[in-house]
């Protein structure tokens, strides 16, 4: 008789404990949202923000502009005017007039005097009877006439002939985010930006996600290679610097979506169609479709952010979301749906009642 009473009032004790945890897990998933604030919460509070309703009258200042137009006109590399610098390297052919035997250089019929010398590093070069001369700065052709005059009176007129054959001065460096940065000469002829790149074996990143910064001396240029493949290509100049950096092309996607996390943009030009697909759309079976959310902060300073709304219910938001413009740094964000949020709370206590209900037909048999 005593063990009949006991049985029931252990069973009670255990399905009271398992019922006070079960309501304070219900109460944590009632006040707290896995990812985010709920639809309700974000649609309510918006004092520090501009909340807009996204359909057809309001998506005009949110639509992603048009593709850039592919340029038609094909860059014409041409030759720049090589400066010499210290570290260049140069053939230097000097042929005398005078009979062979009484010159100081051979005759141009037996291929002249071939001679070749380095630029130091105080920018001087050093030729027999021409002595050690400051060339740094000057052409082949200044190098030319600088050789016939410091000859004259030495010997007879002479002819001349500068390559250069070892070049920095003429050379481009090309470095960063490329499969294989060097530097490359120009002695073939002059290169141009996308020559330079090919050359260094192409970007390692997608072409939207490549900013190329281009110096030459005090002077800098930027572009998207994107832009450089759609045809802003350009000759550069003898000594310029190529850099190519990973572009700050990011978004944020939130929720009830495939892939949350930071992700790179798909595209220059992105919608918000296109950065869904490429986290994996919603989740089927938690998201709210009518709880579509894109924050984007404040242009300016002070100005106020932005927060677009959009119900992926109504089937035309699915053109709105094809036309809406996905920027730099922009959240996405999608809410979980009211079911899904019950589901949290009716979960542990359904799992309660389960086990307490495992509980007591385990204590009835061990007791009986």
């Amino acid at each position: 008789m005593t063990n009949s009473l006991a049985v029931p009032k252990r069973f009670n004790l255990k399905l009271a404990a398992l019922a006070l945890a079960a309501l304070s897990l219900a109460g944590c998933a009632g006040n707290l949202s896995g990812t985010g604030p709920y639809k309700g919460e974000i649609e309510s509070k918006n004092e520090t923000y501009n909340l807009v309703d996204i359909n057809a009258s309001t998506i005009a200042p949110y639509i992603r502009g048009p593709e850039r137009p592919v340029v038609a006109s094909i860059t014409k590399p041409l030759p720049a005017p090589v400066r010499l610098a210290p570290g260049d390297t140069l053939n230097v052919l000097i042929a005398d007039t005078a009979p062979e035997g009484s010159a100081l250089f051979a005759p141009l019929a037996t291929g002249g005097t071939q001679l070749k010398a380095r630029i130091d590093a105080q920018g001087r070069l050093s030729l027999p009877y021409v002595g050690r001369r400051a060339v740094a700065g000057m052409t082949l052709g200044e190098v030319e006439n600088m050789i016939r005059r410091q000859l004259k009176g030495i010997t007879t007129d002479v002819q001349t002939h500068v390559e250069l054959v070892g070049d920095l001065s003429g050379s481009v460096l090309v470095a960063g985010a490329v499969k294989a940065p060097g530097r490359f000469s120009t002695l073939q002829g002059p290169l141009t930006l996308l020559d330079a790149v090919n050359q260094a074996g192409g970007p390692v990143l997608e072409p939207h996600l490549v900013n190329v910064t281009v110096r030459t001396g005090s002077q800098v240029q930027q572009f998207n290679y994107e832009d450089v493949l759609a045809g802003s290509n350009m000759v550069l100049r003898p000594n310029s610097e190529v850099v190519l950096d990973r572009a700050r092309q990011r978004f944020v996607a939130m929720g009830a979506v495939g892939q949350p996390g930071l992700k790179d943009l798909p595209q220059q030009n992105t919608s918000l169609l296109d950065a869904l697909g490429s986290v994996g759309g919603l989740r089927e079976q938690n998201a709210n479709p009518e709880g579509v959310f894109v924050f984007r902060a404040g242009g300016s300073s002070g100005a106020k952010p932005t927060v677009l709304r959009l119900n992926m219910r109504d089937p035309a938001a699915i053109f709105y979301a094809r036309q809406i413009a996905i920027k730099p740094n922009d959240t996405i964000y999608v809410t979980n749906a009211a079911v899904y949020e019950w589901q949290k709370i009716i979960s542990p206590i359904v799992q309660t009642m389960v086990l307490g209900r495992a509980a007591g037909a385990y204590n009835y048999y061990a007791y009986n």
